[in-house]
């Protein structure tokens, strides 16, 4: 099913035909998740990535990855949205964020805005959280956005008693908001509005490390803001995130690779999927 999905890239074509993306992530005292956010965007094969933060998370993503472009965040913490919204094709949003009063107003407006402007958006780590202390927030995430939640952030926003009840608690939050819900973790699991369910088969226990989801959420951002819909760039992305795991697993075992090691990696999953290798096994 991957390796049918793909996008085409056209000869005559530019930066401008493949998406922008907009990452708000990051903060003085966490600037290293915006560092992987926005460097696995631009493995995405999107057009262009912004990433609005604070100064020290700036620099240090510059630092990396040069081709971001940058909007400054004056303050220590997400507290002013950036303008024109709709001239980004998806917004990805929450690592590294923190839950400074001031970011929790700034990321109620922000999803005001963004609804408004109908672009979809990416919610992971502090985003959700802060959703989850304000659950009116909920009815403001754009149709057709993606939310990436462990377990823990899973369970602030929904609760449930076995494995039947998390299912449906989960389904219930995707239908409601119009969105995909990625269940990060062991076979991580694609819930979509329709009332699908589709089974991750990459990953393994040595992606369990800080800042693996961050880089997921740029990576999945940056296929939304590529042209994919939610529900392909979450499969896509997922598989596409486990498989860079895998092949860092086979050649340096569980143990001895970061979260940024990931983002060099992520190149071999799209070359398993266009090689379309009758084993995709690293």
């Amino acid at each position: 099913m991957i390796s049918e999905v793909l996008l085409p890239r056209p000869n005559e074509s530019h930066k401008g035909d493949y998406g922008h993306l907009l990452i708000v992530a990051g903060c003085q005292t966490m600037p290293g998740a915006a560092v992987l956010t926005a460097g696995a965007a631009l493995q995405s094969g999107c057009g262009l990535v912004t990433l609005h933060s604070t100064a020290r998370a700036l620099q240090a993503v510059v630092n990396s990855f040069p081709s971001v472009m940058l909007s400054e965040d004056a303050g220590q913490c997400f507290s002013r949205v950036p303008s024109s919204l709709a001239r980004y094709s998806t917004i990805a949003v929450g690592p590294g964020l923190g839950q400074a009063p001031e970011t929790v107003s700034a990321l109620a407006k922000l999803l005001a805005e963004a609804y408004h402007a109908n672009v979809p958006m990416v919610l992971d780590a502090d985003a959700l959280n802060i959703i989850a202390g304000n659950q009116e927030l909920l009815r403001l995430i754009p149709c057709g956005s993606v939310m990436t939640p462990h377990l823990g952030e899973l369970s602030r926003l929904v609760s449930w008693d076995s494995e039947e009840e998390l299912a449906a608690a989960v389904q219930d939050l995707s239908e409601a908001t119009g969105s995909v819900v990625i269940v990060k973790g062991y076979r991580t699991r694609v819930f979509a509005p329709d009332g699908s369910c589709s089974i991750n088969t990459t990953g393994n226990p040595g992606m369990a490390k800080g800042g693996s989801g961050d880089v997921l959420t740029g990576l999945v951002g940056g296929l939304m803001a590529r042209g994919y819909k939610a529900e392909r760039a979450s499969k896509l992305g997922a598989w596409i995130h486990g498989y860079a795991g895998d092949c860092l697993t086979a050649e340096r075992t569980a143990e001895a690779y970061s979260s940024r090691d990931l983002i060099d990696y992520l190149w071999k999953g799209f070359a398993a999927i266009l090689n379309n290798a009758d084993s995709l096994k690293p």
